[in-house]
């Protein structure tokens, strides 16, 4: 017998071609082959939201191979990745190859390794229709809000600009915050902060002003500071009381879609895209050393935190070997996934967590042995023992007021000896060990000052806590989240500065028309209540075109109303200014979008036409010619930086400029990328370098 099995890629057709054998063809459809037309709605919303379906441009000779191998293979086995869009890719593909839709010929993969494929093909099944439908569903709903807004835009604000059902929302909780940012007043408090010296030692410790015996002291400005300072002169610092205690820490579970994203932006500084193109490589497989082919963790969309006893086990033996068995906890440790969670995977893993990340380091390029480590490490750490810290706190007593010092050493490092979570504020908390000494004991006071402080606005999202937003407020799914940003950001609405996202002056007009003319579009709790709406599809208990007619009776009756409102309105984009002066006419330049992205044009327009390219000055001078070096974009995206006057001068680089001269030639010095950097001179005749912190 013939078998055909269609996967989505050619990277994993080839890792499972490996364990299948010659009696299997396996063949790729290159992902989606049917979908909705381009060129128009194609949704029947007057007859039950039929879709119309065409196969999709270009991929006609992809399709038609896969007719010919069907034609010629005694069974069909649909092996698309185990989720609602690998589930929808499988339905278009039994139609247009002519299969039973009755048939078990559905097979899935959560780990592309020989354990894996040998499950999967062992448990075939029926394509999951609730599954498809959701998949459906959703597909529609973006179709229908995107392809009716979007044109509204185009007559009110600008050609060219897009709605979607929850790109919409995402530049919503952006521009949200920016407006919490711009409201924030600030408001001045103080503290009262003491370094302090035990008798008989020579390193100070730090304590601050708690409160008296009343209760804790909030103190507001310098006047009430300085009155606290002036009644404390005179008075001796007394240890009051001691309170020792101990403190246990449990590693964070393994990862799953959102804080594999989340994680990897905090530490390896990636954007979500460029984590979820490295862990679809290491699930669909890469070649290691004499293994050959073979997927490295599992499947990478999933919200579960289940994992497999027998990757427990071996996580388990790891632990034992590597470290001993009091790194271990006590009893195996179980993670709940979150209410609504879907279990159909496991959390992501390594697929053989004794293959460790420098074992494979040689067979995987930079990005998938970073992401495969972050993994790994995860993994291991989710089933250690607790860390466990020694704490102590003091209070002190300094006249009727009371100052406190606390502090922590290790006890035992357990899990963290491999791996720590890191956090969005990135203040992680170090080992602060205070003196001994005992109550009664008198201390010496090296410095006693007031520090003036402001209260802080909420911080700007970055993509790491935006994705945790999304989570927590039900926007999106897992799978959704890198495209949502990445299209928001594509389409001008936000913008990235350094890690931060900030929206731009389109984002915001857009949203302020958006919140007016269609609020539950942009509305956070209405767009989480539709995601539940298409889970029900899903778990098969409400029916997707029922779900699509309450959405669309509503939403058509707010369409024209919004027609209505803004009839004969259009809404002005306000100019971005600057402080470039116009070389021809001397009028400012403001910032305009074309389409090619920003460029710099004159106020004075349309007297004056002048344009020219946006710039970002370094503070660097060419190695090469000594004109000035700019950050620049490559096409994919890429910062790099090069020479002004390209391409007379070809000089250009991927390390950062500095404004810095070189203290031996008076060069820009320049610094290479990465932990342990250095910094050197960019003249290739001067030997100076240093290295970085």
């Amino acid at each position: 017998m013939s078998n055909l099995v269609i996967v989505e890629s050619p990277s994993k057709a080839k890792t499972i071609k490996k364990y299948l054998g010659s009696k299997y063809d396996v063949v790729a459809s290159m992902g989606h082959v049917r979908d909705l037309p381009k060129s128009k709605m194609g949704v029947d919303i007057e007859n039950g939201f039929k879709p119309q379906y065409t196969e999709i441009k270009d991929k006609d000779e992809i399709i038609e191979n896969l007719k010919k191998e069907a034609e010629k293979s005694d069974y069909v086995y649909l092996a698309t990745d185990p989720d609602r869009e690998g589930e929808a890719i499988s339905w278009h593909l039994a139609y247009l190859l002519g299969l039973d839709p009755n048939q078990a010929n559905r097979v899935t993969f959560n780990e592309i390794t020989r354990t894996g494929i040998q499950n999967g093909m062992e448990h075939p099944r029926k394509i999951d229709i609730d599954l498809v439908d959701a998949q459906q569903a959703r597909r529609i709903l973006d179709r229908i809000v995107g392809y009716k807004i979007s044109p509204f835009l185009w007559r009110k604000v600008r050609r060219g600009l897009s709605a979607g059902r929850v790109q919409s929302v995402a530049v919503r909780m952006v521009v949200d915050r920016e407006n919490e940012i711009k409201a924030f007043k600030p408001q001045e408090y103080w503290t009262i902060d003491a370094k302090l010296q035990a008798k008989g030692r020579t390193r100070p410790f730090d304590a601050s002003l708690y409160g008296d015996e009343k209760g804790k002291i909030k103190i507001k400005n310098k006047e009430q500071a300085d009155g606290i300072l002036a009644e404390l002169k005179d008075e001796d610092f007394i240890v009051n009381k001691i309170k020792k205690g101990v403190r246990r820490r449990s590693p964070a579970p393994p990862f799953i879609t959102s804080t594999l994203q989340q994680e990897a932006s905090r530490k390896l500084n990636f954007q979500s895209q460029r984590t979820m193109r490295a862990a679809q490589n290491l699930y669909e497989g890469v070649e290691v050393g004499d293994m050959g082919a073979v997927g490295l963790i599992t499947y990478m969309r999933t919200d579960s935190l289940r994992i497999s006893d027998e990757a427990r086990e071996a996580g388990n033996k790891l632990i034992v070997d590597r470290y001993g068995k009091d790194y271990l906890p006590d009893k195996p440790r179980v993670y709940k996934s979150r209410s609504g969670a879907q279990d159909a995977h496991e959390a992501i893993r390594p697929t053989m967590p004794n293959l460790t990340p420098e074992e494979v380091k040689s067979s995987l390029t930079s990005d998938q042995y970073r992401v495969y480590k972050l993994i790994w490490e995860r993994f291991i750490a989710s089933l250690m023992a607790n860390a466990v810290y020694d704490t102590i706190q003091a209070d002190i007593k300094a006249g009727k007021y009371i100052f406190r010092a606390s502090g922590h050493t290790v006890r035992f490092a357990g899990f963290t000896v491999l791996y720590e979570e890191s956090t969005d504020d990135n203040t992680e908390e170090g080992s602060k060990k205070l003196p001994k000494f005992e109550e009664g004991d008198k201390l010496g006071v090296v410095e006693l000052k007031g520090n003036q402080h402001f209260t802080q606005p909420p911080p700007r999202y970055t993509e790491a806590s935006l994705i945790k937003a999304f989570e927590e407020t039900g926007i999106g799914r897992p799978s959704t989240y890198s495209s949502t940003i990445s299209t928001i950001v594509a389409r001008d609405y936000i913008e990235r500065e350094s890690k931060t996202l900030k929206p731009t002056i389109l984002g915001e007009v857009t949203t302020e028309l958006m919140k007016e003319c269609f609020p539950d579009i942009v509305d956070v709790e209405f767009t989480a209540k539709m995601e539940q709406k298409l889970d029900n599809i899903e778990a098969g208990k409400t029916d997707w075109v029922e779900t699509l007619d309450d959405f669309y009776g509503d939403f058509s009756k707010t369409l024209n109303g919004a027609e209505e409102k803004m009839e004969g309105k259009r809404v002005k984009i306000p100019v971005e200014e600057t402080d470039i002066d116009c070389e021809l006419c001397g009028k400012k330049m403001v910032i305009k979008t074309g389409r090619f992205g920003k460029f710099l044009a004159c106020s004075g327009y349309p007297e004056c036409k002048n344009t020219k390219k946006i710039v970002k000055e370094t503070g660097a001078f060419c190695p090469k010619c000594g004109g000035k070096v700019l950050s620049k974009k490559s096409k994919k995206g890429a910062v790099y930086f090069g020479c002004e006057h390209n391409p007379t001068c070809d000089f250009m680089t991927w390390d950062i400029p500095t404004a810095d001269k070189c203290p031996k030639c008076g060069k820009s010095l320049f610094r290479k990328k990465g932990r342990g950097y250095k910094v050197y001179c960019s003249n290739n005749e001067c030997d100076y370098e240093k290295a970085g912190k």
